[in-house]
């Protein structure tokens, strides 16, 4: 069993094995709050602090029936002794966080992580109704407003789904353009259907351009950043040159939502061909904008 469900597993024995949905995702977010390295991220959810991995992981123990996941709680239904398989510290942390949380109820856990982490409560469907007007311009402050026209580029190798929506969240990122020929991850939440849900959950357009990408029998036999070079100048004379609409379209875009995202896989941009596909756009006399790579 992966390590980061035992912490699930404990925070729910803690509280006598059921607890609230909503408690559940504020608790765990505190507890993650105290770690350097969190085993879950969290994204400003409309009810706040919100894990897309985290509930991932509750439905896959649901079908191992571990848990239970009805009528607005989450039950667990393995009696195993979960918290002394913790590391100490973990297990020290769960019980502080017991001892300081265990007697709020909802809605004071979820005020007081609007009120000490504003940002997480930018999407809230509830903010104003359990927050006076101070603490809701906290929040207001919080939330990205950029008016600068940018042309981003991401990928999402290396980091969380969490980490990767903070990064197009907190750059204002507007719409993000899939330019994977084929937009297939086995790394949760970076496939389409699913990256464009979560995306638009959070008030982020999804488009999948996929003439602009690589086929991946293309991507086979990269050692090294020569192989990386040699590809990128097959992809400049071929698909580049021959996707001058697609290209225009993406300008298009960019002026009309001003904050625009280029996606793929790779973590370094120079073995990446969003990178050649932005240098490529920004050839059109009508690009007067920035290229920014996040």
């Amino acid at each position: 069993m992966y390590y980061r469900r035992k912490i699930i597993l404990s925070l729910l024995q803690l509280f006598d094995n059921e607890l609230e949905k909503l408690a559940f995702q504020k608790l765990l977010f505190l507890f993650s709050q105290r770690k350097q390295k969190p085993a879950y991220e969290f994204v400003p959810f409309q009810y706040g602090c919100y894990s897309f991995s985290a509930q991932a992981d509750v439905l896959t123990m649901c079908q191992q029936q571990l848990l239970q996941d009805k009528d607005y709680k989450i039950y667990k239904l393995d009696r195993t002794n979960y918290i002394d398989t913790l590391k100490v510290d973990d297990m020290k942390m769960l019980l502080e966080l017991k001892q300081v949380y265990g007697k709020m109820q909802t809605q004071a856990l979820v005020k007081h992580t609007y009120i000490h982490y504003p940002y997480y409560a930018i999407n809230s469907n509830i903010a104003e109704k359990i927050l006076n007007h101070q603490q809701v311009q906290k929040v207001v402050a919080s939330k990205p407003a950029k008016k600068e026209t940018v042309l981003f580029t991401i990928g999402y190798e290396g980091i969380s789904l969490e980490a990767y929506l903070n990064k197009l969240i907190l750059n204002d990122v507007k719409l993000l353009i899939d330019v994977r020929r084929n937009p297939i991850s086995m790394k949760y939440g970076f496939s389409k259907r699913t990256l464009k849900k979560f995306c638009e959950s959070l008030g982020i357009q999804y488009l999948h351009i996929p003439e602009v990408g690589i086929a991946s029998e293309q991507r086979q036999v990269l050692n090294s950043q020569k192989d990386y070079d040699l590809l990128f100048l097959s992809y400049q004379k071929n698909t580049l040159s021959e996707t001058a609409l697609q290209q225009a379209q993406i300008l298009n875009l960019l002026q009309e939502h001003q904050r625009v995202a280029l996606t793929c896989f790779e973590s370094n941009i120079c073995q990446c061909h969003r990178k050649p596909l932005a240098e490529s756009i920004s050839m059109n006399p009508l690009f007067k904008y920035k290229i920014e790579h996040i």
